[in-house]
């Protein structure tokens, strides 16, 4: 599966993003899909997971309550709602892809990522 990530950019903090992960290639319906980002000079993190059919949200603790993972099956498509950002969501971020029956939460766990969009949050 191909994936492209969209919708990243400048907010100020508690301001709202959504971005859009477009997929492409292998059946998007069949696959776990995650949000993970990464900011300058760290390691990409976790951020939320959702199965196969929509179900089963799960969420770092960091944007928990902050953020909603969502996929829509029709379109292809997978989304992350983020609300009340803060400077320190300032991030590389990106979607990812696997063909399993578990939501995982490991980056390793992940086969296929999207190019990745920047969100940039300022004070």
């Amino acid at each position: 599966v191909q994936l492209q990530a969209f919708g990243g950019g400048l907010v100020q903090a508690g301001g709202s993003l959504r971005l859009s992960c477009a997929a492409s290639g292998r059946t998007f319906s069949r696959a776990v899909m995650g949000w993970f980002r990464q900011a300058p000079g760290k390691e990409r993190e976790f951020l939320a997971a959702i199965n196969s059919s929509g179900g089963t949200p799960s969420y770092a603790e960091s944007v928990k309550g902050r953020f909603t993972i969502s996929r829509d099956n029709t379109k292809n498509t997978l989304y992350l709602q983020m609300n009340s950002l803060k400077p320190e969501d300032t991030a590389v971020y990106y979607c990812a892809a696997a063909y399993t029956l578990r939501v995982l939460i490991n980056v390793r766990d992940y086969d296929y990522w999207g190019q990745g969009t920047l969100v940039t949050v300022s004070s």
